[in-house]
């Protein structure tokens, strides 16, 4: 009994190892490919400072950990197994009586608390996180630290509920001005009003136009008014309270599953996205676990094998699984499937797959 329980802590040992290893190597992954090129764009297309767009970035990292934990488990799992394997360990304990099914119950600790740590960190700390880097990212641009030198550029202004107001068109910037400035303005109900300005200004509160003309247009297309205009200002409001927890991934599970009531209560049909969000509150965490189970029979290679099939197997299976997602996703957002189904459909092709492969190495060799 005591020497399964060392077992069992030696085993425990290198799964912790390697999984902040391979949460590493991953995060650092999606960082350099997605989230610098992020930095880059919103210094030189926005003039955000730089400390304000690497606060941004650091914000999103519990987003990017939800997704980078199950690809660090499936990792500690093939590399610690595949090592006990190719130095023939599982074959001496095998033969010592000790099963695949038992050398697998400390993957499957692991893999429960791994889920729990990833549904604390979507739960808890993405809701709060990705919050204020929105806060911070439309602060940032309301306060339009525009380069100077740049032109053909644009700035949108949305309402409450996410849907165009104004759209802000601007040939170039320079000595902080703007100049060639056109605004579709469509937050009269019924009109559109568009405005065209040789020069003007801008600040965190409003624009402000010199020499220029305002046209007022029917829905129709058919113009109201004309008005020629040495100075004119429009005030901006880029208000964000309410617009920010419209998204899912800005709100916990129980307050999601009620802002979707909600909105099913006011007649909103099209919540597709919002449901496969409320969903992946639980279907991702759980991915953790189906992995850490389907990463022990991949990780059985023959000792006198020359290459890691097992490593080169969960190299392909996080290819496969994060594609089958989003091609899930995409079909459940379209309604071509249910959207909870679409949700829980890859963690489904995970467990068949699993269970076959475990039964097969367990039972069968």
């Amino acid at each position: 009994m005591n020497k399964a329980k060392l077992l069992d802590k030696y085993i425990m040992k290198q799964l912790l190892e390697t999984f902040l290893l391979g949460v590493i190597i991953f995060t650092s992954i999606i960082f350099a490919s997605d989230t610098f090129l992020y930095l880059i764009k919103e210094i030189t297309s926005y003039g955000v400072p730089f400390t304000i767009a690497l606060r941004i970035i650091i914000l999103r990292l519990p987003q990017v950990l939800v997704l980078t934990i199950p690809m660090g488990v499936l990792l500690s799992v093939i590399l610690t197994f595949n090592k006990l394997s190719t130095n023939s360990e599982t074959t001496i304990m095998r033969a010592c009586g000790i099963s695949i099914s038992r050398l697998s119950l400390p993957v499957l600790v692991f893999g429960i608390l791994a889920a729990l740590l990833n549904f604390s960190v979507s739960e808890y700390i993405v809701p709060a996180a990705n919050l204020q880097a929105k806060n911070l990212t439309l602060w940032a641009l309301t306060r339009r630290n525009i380069p100077d030198g740049k032109t053909n550029f644009s700035f949108k202004e949305l309402n409450q509920d996410g849907k165009l107001r104004r759209l802000f068109y601007i040939d170039n910037y320079n000595n902080k001005k703007l100049q060639g400035i056109t605004v579709l303005d469509m937050s009269r109900e019924g009109t559109v009003q568009i405005i065209q300005s040789k020069y003007g200004n801008t600040n965190s509160e409003a624009w402000n136009f010199n020499q220029g003309v305002a046209y007022t247009i029917s829905q129709s297309g058919k113009a109201l008014s004309t008005t020629v205009f040495n100075k004119l200002k429009i005030f901006t409001n880029f208000s964000y309270d309410k617009a920010l927890k419209n998204k899912g991934s800005e709100l916990n599970f129980a307050d999601l599953m009620k802002y979707i009531e909600d909105r099913k209560k006011q007649g909103d049909v099209n919540l597709s996205k919002l449901i496969i969000q409320l969903h992946e509150k639980f279907s991702i965490p759980i991915t953790s676990l189906l992995i850490a189970l389907i990463g022990v029979p991949l990780a059985m290679t023959p000792p006198r094998s020359r290459f890691n099939r097992g490593f080169l197997f969960s190299l392909t299976l996080i290819f496969l699984y994060y594609v089958a997602r989003a091609f899930c996703i995409s079909l459940g957002e379209a309604q071509i499937i249910d959207p909870a189904l679409s949700a829980w459909l890859p963690n489904l092709i995970i467990l068949t797959a699993g269970s076959v492969l475990f039964y097969r190495k367990a039972y069968l060799l």
